[in-house]
């Protein structure tokens, strides 16, 4: 069985750090990779980490997972609330999937109340900066019976 989490993080998500710092943090996206890779390895899972702006590319590494990947970690960015593509593909895959952001999109502009992922999620992860992360791959590694 499969032990990896594919993490995936949408468009602008390579700016962290840089882009918008009082809403998105000072951590870089590499700083939340490691963290990530450190979290999976404690609780006995690994980590496929990637990033793009394109949503085509979004969606071949969605489609690469089925079968070689336990699970989805995604921050969807802006295309959670656009992309019908990416919940379809994500939905194809028949695997689960958390969706985290790292702001609390609640608290934000109307526009991004709405997820086209959150309806096939096991659970939607927002607000908590880059902590989302490591509590979305902990709760992989509770789902799969890995050790924390």
């Amino acid at each position: 069985m499969p032990t990896t989490i594919l993490v995936l993080n949408g468009p602008n998500l390579n700016l962290l750090g840089m882009r918008e710092p009082a809403t998105y943090g000072h951590e870089t996206l590499d700083d939340v990779a490691q963290r990530c890779h450190e979290t999976a390895a404690a609780c006995g899972l690994e980590v496929d980490f990637f990033q793009t702006n394109h949503e085509g590319e979004m969606i071949d590494r969605i489609h690469l997972a089925r079968g070689t990947c336990a699970g989805i970690l995604i921050n969807p960015a802006a295309w959670t609330h656009t992309s019908v593509a990416i919940r379809d593909a994500l939905a194809a895959v028949e695997l689960p999937v958390i969706e985290v952001h790292l702001s609390n999109v609640h608290k934000r502009e109307t526009f991004r109340h709405h997820s086209f992922a959150s309806p096939i999620a096991v659970g939607v992860i927002c607000g908590l900066g880059s902590h989302g992360y490591r509590l979305g791959l902990d709760h992989f590694a509770h789902l799969l019976g890995a050790k924390p």
